[in-house]
């Protein structure tokens, strides 16, 4: 909880900033590519796969027949994505007509053939949840933190920008250029950015034109509607095959083996269970599909701390969030959960990961 409110504090401040003056704060430039993300151990490298995914529309052709049959195989197996968060049976669509679309989502209704259970989009998003009228489950201080509209109102005035400052985040921009080698095996396939919040890198992987299907993915009702409205401002966003859905990280609403890649951005930090994520993540990806993420190790002279590790254990269990010591853990967390061939990049705290599901 302290980490999460120093974030908090330090980004309110930067926010007080950039209201106040004429002056606009921008993220410190680095230079593209790996030079000045150094590997601080052997784990730590970056890693050229040449692992692909087969999908029908990826094969390549010069008939606009074969292209636009290509195309239709692909929607229909978009179709085949969304799994009841229960029992993870095929949820069933109340149309004919393409459910991945922001203007499809308020008319969709979606059923659970085995759990008879009824899940239902509205003007923003799917909402693919395990909601109850009569039971409130309670969620860790980290994570109700995102859910005030408040924090969603800040996140890209001040509050993402300042993680730069205080973790040596490279800004959005930087960060998915530093990806983009990771997702290769995931072009012309699907993928997902989990914990979404306000859809910096949904817009991203919209506009890259690099994924035939792009969900962005949040438990925040107010994260998915300041997404929403960003996305309904940028002209230069298609809003077909980009759909916006709520869902808990521990009970994620697709199929088994379904999705080609998997992002999920400073965010592992803040699961209630990061395990219980990850192997979530590893039951969805296809074989060979890819997870990436990034978060912030704290390690270097935090090491000296005297008893950091029961601290943090602490920490953790008054507000949800976790503190990684070290990217061994990370490395850890990824093989318990299934998956291979990790690597990952720092600069000071920040650190990107990558690891696939075997073939």
């Amino acid at each position: 909880m302290a980490t999460t409110m120093a974030m908090a504090m330090a980004a309110v401040s930067m926010v007080a900033s950039r209201l106040s003056t004429t002056t606009t704060t921008t993220t410190p430039t680095l230079t593209r590519g790996f030079g000045l993300f150094k590997p601080l151990s052997s784990s730590c490298r970056h890693r050229n796969s040449g692992t692909r995914i087969l999908r029908a529309s990826s094969v390549a052709t010069d008939s606009e027949t074969n292209y636009y049959l290509n195309q239709n195989q692909a929607a229909k197996n978009h179709n085949q994505l969304l799994a009841c968060p229960i029992c993870h049976d095929l949820l069933i669509s109340n149309s004919a007509d393409p459910l991945f679309s922001l203007d499809a989502t308020p008319m969709s209704i979606l059923n659970c053939s085995t759990c008879k259970k009824t899940y239902t989009g509205n003007q923003t998003h799917l909402d693919l949840t395990l909601t109850t009228t009569n039971y409130t489950q309670l969620n860790p201080p980290s994570s109700e933190l995102f859910r005030l509209p408040l924090v969603s109102f800040l996140y890209e005035r001040g509050w993402r920008q300042a993680f730069s400052i205080w973790g040596g985040f490279p800004g959005p921009e930087k960060e998915f250029e530093m990806m983009k080698d990771y997702l290769k095996p995931a072009i012309g396939g699907s993928i997902i950015d989990a914990s979404c919040a306000t859809g910096l890198f949904s817009r991203l992987f919209a506009k890259s034109g690099l994924f035939s299907l792009v969900v962005a993915l949040d438990f925040s009702k107010a994260m998915l509607k300041q997404c929403y409205d960003y996305i309904k401002q940028d002209e230069n966003i298609s809003q077909e095959n980009l759909v916006l859905v709520r869902a808990d990280i521990a009970r994620l609403p697709f199929a088994s083996s379904s999705i080609d890649a998997v992002h999920a951005g400073a965010a592992l930090h803040c699961w209630p269970s990061p395990s219980a994520g990850v192997a979530e993540i590893s039951r969805i990806l296809r074989p060979g599909g890819v997870f990436v993420a990034t978060t912030y190790v704290v390690d270097g002279p935090y090491s000296f701390i005297p008893f950091l590790s029961p601290l943090r254990q602490n920490i953790g269990q008054i507000s949800g969030s976790h503190i990684y010591l070290s990217d061994g853990e990370l490395k850890d967390l990824c093989s318990t959960c299934g998956l291979v061939d990790y690597t990952c990049v720092r600069n000071r705290r920040f650190v990107m990961i990558s690891a696939r599901k075997p073939n």
